[in-house]
């Protein structure tokens, strides 16, 4: 089939690869979003789908809205079978929805209907899932709710964070969207409509959602700091100043501490929480690079019964 591949972010890039390196498909041109501003000079910088496309010579769409007529126009043109989609983050319009004969398909990390919207791996971290994954779908213009191609399932462990869990998803998943093309182009794979039930909601992570309770239980704050991880950070604040929390360790041992209050010994820096404390492994204070929690509380020096969270 010609496709027309829509991504932008680096965990788009394994599914690009995967088409590419396909002997039944050819990816005529990519979708991206437009060049964005990054690092300290503001320069405007190509998605990593537009690089990657731009080192294997396909052509590069950078629309500012999918509804943009000389986009559209541009898309007929090229007349695509089939539009795959990862992490594109555009809403597409039914004009847009309409061009391909197979319709675009979104490679989704998540197990459909859980988990629908912006944020599936983050959310399903810190709600404590033990098991993820990912669903190829037609897209259609409700939020994630086309039928389903195809899914593969996932363990989350342990200290997973979401930037590990979704690394293991965008190359297991990468295989079945081009799996699913496979099935669509010789019409053994047909699309199955998500059940009723089960449909839970992933919106964007805010900042404000990354911030810690400290009265929450041990495995709860656990799960928003490696849900938060790498972005956009879980935090809590120091002496009226902001502290990234970047990882932590539940102790049960540790029980005599409430919650935000923190004990620094030697090499460990404890704090409490609505049930046993959590040990500070690594964390970032505001305009520095990220530390030890050891180091940082020599730095410090935490004083007997200060506490995390107070403004």
């Amino acid at each position: 089939m010609r496709l027309v591949f829509a991504g932008t972010p680096e965990v788009a890039v394994p599914a690009l690869d995967a088409l590419l390196a396909s002997g039944r498909h050819e990816v005529v041109a990519v979708v991206t979003r437009p060049d964005a501003p990054a690092g300290r000079g503001r320069r405007l910088v190509a998605s990593p789908v537009a690089e990657r496309a731009e080192e294997a010579g396909i052509e590069v769409l950078k629309p500012a809205r999918p509804r943009d007529e000389d986009f559209l126009a541009r898309l007929r043109e090229i007349a695509p079978d089939c539009c795959p989609v990862v992490a594109y983050g555009a809403l597409l319009p039914k004009a847009a929805l309409d061009i391909p004969a197979h319709g675009w398909v979104n490679l989704h990390f998540s197990l459909l209907p859980a988990w629908r919207g912006a944020a599936p791996v983050q959310h399903s971290i810190m709600a404590g899932d033990e098991v993820t994954g990912a669903s190829t779908f037609q897209i259609e213009e409700g939020l994630d709710s086309g039928p389903v191609y195809g899914v593969l399932t996932e363990e989350i462990r342990p200290t997973d964070t979401s930037g590990d869990l979704l690394t293991r998803l965008a190359f297991a998943g990468a295989g079945l969207l081009a799996a699913t093309m496979d099935g669509i182009e010789d019409g053994t794979l047909q699309a199955v409509p998500q059940p009723a039930e089960g449909i839970s909601l992933a919106p964007k992570i805010t900042v404000e959602d990354a911030r810690l309770d400290w009265t929450a239980p041990a495995l709860r704050v656990d799960r928003v700091v490696r849900g938060c991880a790498p972005a956009p950070g879980a935090w809590t604040t120091f002496r009226g100043e902001r502290l990234k929390i970047m990882s932590v360790a539940p102790d049960p041992a540790r029980t005599d501490l409430a919650p935000g209050t923190l004990a620094a010994a030697k090499n460990t820096v404890h704090v409490g929480t609505g049930s046993h404390a959590v040990q500070l492994q690594w964390v970032q204070p505001q305009g520095k690079k990220p530390m030890a929690a050891a180091d940082w509380a020599r730095g410090v020096r935490i004083a007997a019964g200060e506490r995390l969270g107070e403004s």
